[in-house]
This record gives C-alpha cells, structure tokens and sequence, in this order.
C-alpha cells in the first residue's frame, strides 16, 4: 500500500526511499531491507544510498558482519526541511481528503 506521500509526489525509487526511512527512522537499515521494505529494487537502492551517503542525507551507522547498516541523517538541514516538507504533503492530503471520507 502506498503511502499518502507516495500517492501526491510520486512512488519513484528515491521517493519510495526516503518514505520507508523517515517513517521507520529510528532504527538503521541494510541496503536488503530498504530495497524489501520500500519496494524498491535491490540494484537501485545500491546505487541511490551512494548518492545520498555522498549527499549527507544517510549516513552508515555500523557494520555487522560485511553487511553496513544506514539511517537517515536527521542531523543535516536538508533533511529536517524535507522532514517537515514530507509530513505537510501528508497532513494536506488527510485535510483535503477528510471530507471525501465523510461522505462515504
């Protein structure tokens, strides 16, 4: 099931990304795990967390074994505007939808 933010900005696998780790985000995640639980491809979450590790918006938390475990870094700016952006495309969408549920 998509999530309202999902459904308004679209489920690309960036988007898809970022939505599993804000919504779960106080734990890390392996790459396996974000790929099953954002239902992104394995390939492209290898090659997205690259860039966003590059970019400061995940950062690794630990290593376990060989397998590296990443979380959102809630520390950089951009990712707490986006944060709050990320909720308010939700709060708008359960607002603006609330009266269609009235009425059914």
């Amino acid at each position: 099931m998509k999530s309202l933010f999902l459904k308004k900005q679209g489920a690309n696998p960036k988007n898809k990304a970022l939505d599993f780790l804000i919504t779960y985000s106080e734990l890390d995640y392996s790459l396996k795990e974000i790929a099953k639980y954002s239902n992104a491809g394995y390939s492209t979450i290898k090659l997205l967390i690259k860039k966003l590790v590059r970019d400061k918006w995940v950062i690794a938390t630990r290593k376990i074994s060989k397998i590296k475990l990443y979380k959102l870094n809630t520390n950089n700016p951009e990712v707490k505007k986006f944060i709050e952006f990320y909720w308010e495309v939700i709060e708008n969408e359960i607002n603006g939808n609330s009266k269609e549920n009235s009425n059914s």
